[in-house]
């Protein structure tokens, strides 16, 4: 027996089910407390963390601390995903403020679609829930997770928020043409567009360094013709008063040139948008993977 692999399903789904039981407070002050263990630490997630938050913040800031509420927020947004499935649509709807719906909301209107550009901010979890009760369809993709039992629960939890989910890898259809589609029957198609997965994503100018950052929603968005939206997460106030923000920005402009060179230059106007709004709400912004080219392994 892997006992890891059997370990990991069963925090998962341990987690899952004993936190809904919690008092909200408790939930809440108990994940804050996992985040300052995990902290205290300091393991490969939070180096990485305060890594790229050092791009981030300015010299003259406490560096540790923002890094620190960083944990807090990122353990914060998994309390919420275990107790969201016990939140009602008036509550799912009430606790999130969307700022400028129109850059989704007139597209559909007008029945072109939407693609969103999605960084690893906030709690888009929740976000998606939200604009679902909203009557908009969605459909995105996910990173296939180990252990195999985990992401059949996110599936499985997302699918039931209302959201259609494609498997990023080892799936039995093109997931690019089927985004497509969906993109072409007036959906919301957002997509996480701040890590680059594929290892073929396009370079960008990132907090002043050098980074990839995937082709896919530009590309998707030339593809279909529909407008390309950037999109940023935050939390405003203190839990579990707290208020999740989804932030729309005006769509990006396609420029003239060739199909490669309009994917860059929309590219790089998204590694833009990304940088303002991080640079405004750093602690929310969940980064702990390599993420800067200076950083990653040489290939």
């Amino acid at each position: 027996m892997n006992w890891r692999h059997t370990g990991s399903v069963l925090a998962y789904r341990g987690g899952w089910r004993a936190v809904r039981y919690l008092p909200e407070p408790v939930a809440y002050r108990t994940f804050d407390l996992l985040a300052d263990a995990a902290w205290s630490r300091r393991g490969k997630g939070p180096r990485r963390l305060r890594a790229n938050l050092a791009r981030v913040v300015g010299p003259d800031a406490d560096l540790d601390a923002v890094a620190k509420e960083g944990m807090r927020r990122y353990l914060r947004y998994w309390c919420e995903v275990f107790r969201l499935p016990d939140w009602d649509d008036a509550r799912v709807g009430t606790r999130l403020r969307i700022d400028n719906e129109q850059h989704l909301l007139e597209p559909l209107e007008a029945g072109t679609g939407v693609v969103g550009a999605v960084p690893h901010m906030g709690n888009w979890d929740h976000a998606g829930a939200a604009v679902c009760l909203r009557g908009v369809k969605i459909t995105t993709v996910a990173e296939r997770l180990e252990p195999e039992e985990v992401y059949e629960e996110f599936l499985s939890f997302r699918q039931g928020l209302g959201m259609e989910i494609l498997p990023l890898s080892g799936g039995d259809v093109d997931v690019f043409s089927t985004l497509a589609d969906r993109v072409r029957a007036n959906a919301f198609v957002p997509l996480l567009a701040d890590r680059d997965l594929t290892k073929r994503g396009l370079p960008v100018t990132f907090f002043g360094e050098r980074a990839t950052m995937p082709a896919g929603p530009a590309a998707l968005a030339l593809r279909t013709g529909a407008p390309l939206v950037p999109v940023a997460l935050w939390a405003e106030g203190a839990p579990p008063h707290h208020t999740n923000v989804l932030h729309f920005g005006a769509p990006i402009e396609v420029p003239a040139g060739s199909g490669s060179d309009r994917a860059a230059t929309m590219t790089q106007a998204v590694a833009d948008f990304f940088a303002e709004q991080i640079r405004a709400h750093p602690g929310d912004w969940h980064m702990l993977q390599r993420l800067f080219t200076a950083d990653l392994e040489p290939r």
